[in-house]
């Protein structure tokens, strides 16, 4: 006579799996019957102070808000003028490399000049007006005259 082909492992390993489905259907039949309980507490309503409260606003204080009048982004500047010629003073000039630098006398800032953007012969120590231009590696000052 042959015997069963079903071993005893065979049989345990069955008898867990289906442990395992009917938990599994259990715990999915729990789920649904407390899904509708679950959701009521997790909602959260802002009041109109920008808190958070578990009771929803009151729609006699709710405001309509035109949605024009929202600006989003950097809000603009007003266009300040800012002197075209400035005046400053020669700091150091190399004549041989052709370059220097001038100190503005209202901000105390230093500005770069190259010898192509002199009008006159400058040297250290004169006073001078010039305007400001955006070159390589910051503002430049072009246009530089010598001033008595």
């Amino acid at each position: 006579m042959a015997s069963s082909q079903e071993t005893y492992n065979k049989r345990d390993q069955e008898k867990k799996r289906l442990k395992k489905r009917l938990d599994k259907q259990q715990k999915v039949a729990e789920r649904k019957a407390n899904s509708q309980n679950s959701t009521g507490n997790m909602i959260a309503y802002v009041d109109e102070y920008g808190n958070i409260t578990d009771t929803p606003p009151d729609p006699a204080k709710r405001r309509i808000i035109d949605a024009g009048s929202i600006e989003i982004g950097v809000p603009k500047r007003e266009m300040v003028e800012v002197p075209s010629i400035r005046k400053g003073r020669v700091e150091f000039f190399n004549h041989s490399k052709g370059f220097g630098f001038i100190k503005e006398v209202d901000s105390q800032e230093k500005f770069f000049v190259h010898v192509n953007n002199v009008t006159q012969e400058i040297k250290e120590g004169d006073m001078v007006t010039f305007e400001l231009e955006r070159g390589f590696k910051g503002m430049s000052a072009v246009g530089v005259k010598k001033t008595s």
